[in-house]
């Protein structure tokens, strides 16, 4: 039978997302979630909750959760946007706010997602390729373009771009709208949240997942002007009104006004970060300067598909990318001491032998 109908179908090749092994015993650092627990508040909202609750339709304004982010950040209910995950909230971006015929612009190397939405909704987009060094080059983002996305810090680098940097970006694009992706900035520099109420075409974009340590209930939210908002409102709400279930609401909401424990966590892996970059550089690895939960090394003497393997067959996952560029680099995760000081012990064997 003749397919007819297969030339209509859209193909894309899809976002690869790390590997989810599920092994005893395994040290899994390959996937930039957190060694640590959520809040112990959690557990109480979880411990308390009415199931009768999970008959009805969860709030769509999400009111209780934007308190708390507003108040976290010191700016008005009304500039937060949130989603199903920050990836849902940056492909409602996507959707929104990029509808030109000039290409969005982001870096060559970068979160791998930002091309794959563009296939999907048939945006057009340049990249801008990174220094020798990783580092953006902020002049070569003042041409012409449709928008612009930066991952700050960026992934897979880890690479941080200062504020007054991408200020500078801003002044240079008051035309279009531009998406900070700050994922990962809880663990190094600076948001650029305080730069809203001067700049009206600015996206914030944060994520519960890294953080929070709360990847499994999908949490994300943009901060924006009101009327930026109210677009990403409207396009959600033709699409799903209700992203963000009853449970995953009040968890976020519980895990939000946890200051303490999330000051505690996040320092914790900053500290552990450093010292693995410490120990790393013994065994001959060179480090990318990280401000993130994971660190982006390489070893010349050594191809890193080798010693990702030669982890792999251990239990201990890493990502590796095979790409150009960062094909001899490997992505590691901050776990716990423990954990960084197995993968230490094993990396010095395997680089012993080579």
């Amino acid at each position: 039978m003749s397919k007819l109908w297969f030339d209509k179908i859209k193909k894309i090749e899809p976002y690869v997302p790390g590997d989810q092994p599920n092994v005893n015993g395994m040290i899994k650092l390959n996937t930039n979630e957190s060694p640590y627990p959520p809040s112990p508040l959690v557990r109480k909202v979880l411990d308390e909750y009415d199931v009768d609750n999970l008959r009805l339709y969860p709030s769509f304004k999400c009111d209780g959760l934007k308190e708390i982010l507003a108040r976290t950040y010191g700016v008005d209910k009304c500039n937060i946007f949130l989603g199903n995950g920050s990836d849902e909230v940056l492909a409602l971006c996507f959707q929104t706010f990029f509808n030109s015929d000039k290409p969005v612009f982001f870096p060559d190397i970068t979160y791998s997602f930002y091309d794959v939405w563009c296939d999907l909704y048939n945006i057009p987009y340049r990249y801008i390729p990174v220094d020798e060094k990783f580092e953006i080059v902020v002049e070569d983002y003042f041409g012409e373009n449709g928008g612009i996305v930066i991952a700050n810090p960026n992934a897979p680098t880890g690479r941080y771009l200062k504020l007054d940097k991408i200020e500078e970006i801003l002044r240079h694009n008051q035309d279009v709208i531009v998406i900070i992706d700050e994922a990962y900035i809880d663990f190094g520099g600076k948001s650029a949240v305080g730069l809203l109420k001067k700049y009206d075409n600015l996206v914030v974009v944060h994520t519960f997942s890294k953080s929070r340590a709360l990847a499994g209930i999908r949490v994300g939210y943009a901060m924006c002007g009101e009327e930026l908002v109210s677009y990403l409102e409207a396009v959600k709400n033709s699409f799903n009104s209700y992203t963000l279930n009853s449970l995953s609401q009040i968890v976020a909401a519980a895990c939000a006004n946890d200051k303490d424990y999330f000051e505690c966590c996040r320092n914790k892996i900053i500290n552990t970060r450093e010292r693995t970059v410490l120990e790393l550089s013994k065994l001959g690895f060179q480090t990318i300067l990280s401000m993130s939960n994971f660190v982006f090394t390489t070893n010349h003497s050594m191809k890193a598909s080798v010693i990702f393997e030669e982890l792999r067959k251990i239990n201990i996952f890493v990502r590796y990318f095979d790409k150009p560029r960062i094909n001899n680099y490997l992505r590691i995760t901050i776990g716990t001491d423990d954990e960084m000081s197995s993968l230490i012990s094993a990396l010095e064997k395997i680089v012993a032998q080579s």
